[in-house]
């Protein structure tokens, strides 16, 4: 199931992956960024870290691998990073997910 109209009018983020593997929509405030995300392709983030980010899967399969623990959420399942926590992603195709980033700034909107 798609998300909202309205939710789909929000605007696109210039992000590292091609538009052919996420579709993105977003809301921004001097307090955080909210990303309504939308794989099409199966996705693989290498190790990073960024400010706090808090998460939930509305459809699919993400796989978090933290200090060599993989753990995998599924449909209405929760993750919380703490700032600095580097993690590694694993996500299927036909996943939607949306996080709420710490970073207001953490991916630019596209015009």
């Amino acid at each position: 199931m798609p998300y909202p109209a309205f939710i789909e009018a929000f605007p696109a983020l210039d992000m590292p992956l091609p538009d052919t593997a996420v579709r993105t929509h977003a809301l921004r405030s001097d307090a955080g960024l909210v990303v309504f995300f939308e794989f099409l392709e199966d996705v693989t983030l290498p190790p990073h870290s960024h400010l706090a980010q808090w998460g939930i899967l509305v459809a699919g399969e993400v796989s978090l691998t933290i200090d060599g623990i993989r753990t995998t959420y599924r449909p209405g399942e929760t993750w919380d990073l703490a700032a600095g926590v580097v993690h590694a992603v694993e996500i299927k195709a036909g996943s939607r997910a949306i996080d709420v980033f710490e970073e207001p700034d953490r991916y630019k909107l596209r015009p």
